[in-house]
């Protein structure tokens, strides 16, 4: 309590001595501008006698009295008039006779002399606003009052400084990384006691390296570690390091560092250091390549001939492969720490985290949420909570429910839907049979994620989705399991040939037959899980060759992978036409509930799969949303099969 009302006392301060000092400034101002003004403004000219007519009126004794001001003579006449004359710069000796002889009776005054403060003030105005226009103009040269961004300070840091009392992040924001902050944590613990280490000789690592894929959260890992020890931030990111003048990029990282210097201990954050940190040698400048000398420069000052004490240096990147190999060891990034994406624990906690600021319905479950969400990025998760309270708002709902969380879910995984896309009775049903088959063939294969959800709601660049969601965590693919998933991709080409001919089929599989012929050549070509061609890597070469140059193998051997990915291919195709032939009382039954529906669910192609009377679609207010998703789920990505690729791949449209 006492720091709260000395931070504020000390606020306070600092406010009203800034506007005392605002206050003086345009009082000054005032009184230069008064004294202009009074010296420089003219005078009436209201009862003005030229000098000539006031020598002969004097003469014709008509003027009872003057005062004589310097040049100014004020006068009146006899008949008590009152007249202003100005004395001409010519000696005249005879005024004063002509004055007494005509018993005028002659006033003289004192003048006035400005004060020596008026005087510097009036003399000075002129260079007071020489100065201040250069100022000005300097100042914004140098990119005005922060002194960032102007032309003439590209050779300053733009690392952005945060205090201690301005960062409010703490462990409890960041989640779904245990393992993470659990690596950094000694580091809070370095900062708060120092000595705690150093009395055993210790030396804590002066650099931080995060590894892990985009939306991690390692920015937000590195805040909350500045935000735990109360020590000031550094933030950047690796491109701001970089300009188009030679030597720029080292002389911000000398900079800053010297800035990081005065603040330590603090922490100093670079963002995508792989911008500036790669492998040296590739560039066409040699050793005179500017990225070249940022990176040297910045390897210096983190273990060079001097010490950076207090000074820990943190990075974020999911290019690790391509930095220096100098940057890397020890001394400099001692440790590496992988950010990944959060298993089922981590996604529950990760929502949680951002479930706090959103109004919820009781039967919200973000442990429901979770085990539907595998793969998801906790800046995926906050995007999925995000776009389920706007579709809350948008339907005028005080409270956000699992509607709208599945909504969002199906958004962010399948595609918005596309409400204003009108299809034909006929293209309806192509797209019903073409994802029943999908649906159909994928439930009865083995090894295979359960069907989640089957659509024909037009969504992005698909006419139709058929969305598989993994059951468990997995981190790897049995042969079984992929050739499971190459007969589910053929499962709606199969049915398309089954109900409409040969003749029939469209091109809405072209992404299916894509993907499918792509995991048989990597079966064959690089898991080493033909029984032919062996657990040899045949695909390296052929894929990092530039120009096309063919690859390192015999035109034989070549023959022979063709050959092996066309046999599995058959092979696959096969088995998805016979699952669907003995089941195509099944595949007629879930087009009818598709058109009837447009989606169906798991528990509705349960009944389908049991040849039952098909349920309606759940009520989200009413219904245990826990009963149609089990078990945890974590996969790098879940499995969608459409009758196109997913956003921004080409294709050819069903």
């Amino acid at each position: 309590m006492e720091t709260i009302v000395s931070a504020f006392i000390d606020k306070e301060v600092v406010s009203l001595n800034e506007v005392i000092k605002n206050l003086l400034l345009w009082v000054v101002i005032a009184m230069v501008l008064f004294s202009v003004v009074q010296n420089f403004s003219p005078r009436s000219p209201t009862g003005e006698l030229e000098y000539s007519r006031f020598i002969a009126e004097v003469q014709s004794d008509n003027v009872a009295k003057v005062v004589i001001d310097g040049q100014d003579i004020d006068g009146w006449r006899t008949d008590g008039t009152q007249f202003t004359t100005i004395r001409p710069l010519v000696h005249d000796d005879d005024l004063m006779n002509d004055l007494i002889n005509h018993r005028v009776e002659v006033v003289g005054k004192k003048p006035e002399q400005a004060s020596l403060w008026q005087q510097l003030l009036i003399n000075s105005f002129p260079i007071i606003i020489i100065i201040a226009v250069m100022i000005f103009f300097m100042r914004q040269l140098q990119g005005g009052a922060g002194g960032k961004g102007g032309p003439m300070s590209f050779g300053k840091s733009k690392a952005r400084l945060l205090n201690a009392d301005q960062i409010k992040t703490s462990f409890a924001d960041v989640a779904g990384v245990d393992e993470a902050k659990e690596e950094v944590q000694e580091l809070v613990e370095y900062l708060r006691d120092p000595s705690r280490f150093q009395r055993l000789g210790g030396r804590i690592p002066s650099g931080v390296l995060m590894v892990g894929p985009p939306g991690t959260g390692k920015t937000l890992l590195a805040k909350a570690i500045a935000g735990e020890a109360k020590v000031p931030f550094f933030s950047i990111s690796g491109s701001d390091f970089v300009e188009m003048f030679v030597g720029v990029g080292a002389s911000r990282v000398r900079d800053m560092f010297d800035q990081a210097k005065k603040q330590a201990p603090c922490i100093i954050f670079i963002d995508e250091i792989d911008a500036v940190g790669r492998h040296r040698g590739g560039g066409h400048g040699g050793g005179h390549d500017e990225r070249e000398q940022t990176l040297n420069q910045l390897l210096v000052e983190m273990d060079g001939f001097e010490g950076n004490e207090g000074v820990i240096v943190m990075a974020a990147t999911n290019r690790a492969d391509v930095l220096d190999r100098a940057l890397l060891r020890p001394g400099r990034f001692d440790r590496q720490v992988y950010v990944g994406l959060p298993d089922i624990r981590g996604r529950e906690q990760i929502l949680k985290v951002h479930m706090r600021k959103v109004p919820l319905e009781e039967n919200v479950s973000a442990g429901v949420i979770a085990r539907g969400t595998p793969g998801f990025s906790g800046a995926d998760l906050a995007n999925l909570v995000n776009e389920a309270a706007l579709l809350a708002a948008r339907a005028n709902h005080r409270l956000v429910s699992m509607e709208e969380f599945e909504k969002a879910r199906d958004k962010i995984m399948m595609g918005t839907e596309r409400k204003n896309m009108v299809m034909s009775e006929k293209e309806k049903a192509n797209t019903a049979y073409h994802e029943a088959g999908h649906a159909i063939v994928g439930r009865l294969m083995p090894e295979h994620d359960p069907v989640h959800k089957v659509s024909i709601i037009p969504r992005g660049r698909a006419l139709g989705v058929t969305h598989f969601l993994p059951e468990e965590d997995k981190y790897s693919l049995s042969k079984t399991a992929l050739e499971s998933q190459i007969c589910s991709l053929f499962g709606g080409r199969i049915a398309e040939e089954l109900i409409l001919g040969f003749e029939g089929v469209t091109t809405g599989a072209s992404n299916d037959i894509e993907r499918a012929s792509q995991m048989a050549r990597n079966m064959v070509t690089r898991w080493g899980l033909s029984e032919k061609m062996g657990p040899l890597l045949y695909g390296e070469d052929e894929a990092q060759t530039p120009g096309g140059v063919a690859p390192r193998f015999s035109g034989e051997t070549s023959k022979n992978i063709d050959a092996e990915v066309r046999r599995i291919i058959d092979t696959c195709y096969q088995r998805a036409t016979k699952a669907l032939t003995d089941n195509i009382d099944i595949l007629h039954a879930m087009k009818e509930a598709l058109m009837e529906y447009e989606t169906i669910d798991a528990e509705q192609v349960d009944d389908l799969m049991a040849r039952r009377k098909v349920r309606p679609p759940k009520d989200w207010h009413n219904s245990d949303y826990g009963g149609g998703m089990s078990g945890s789920s974590k996969q790098d990505e879940s499995k969608t099969t459409s009758d196109d690729k997913p956003i921004g791949d080409p294709a050819g449209e069903h």
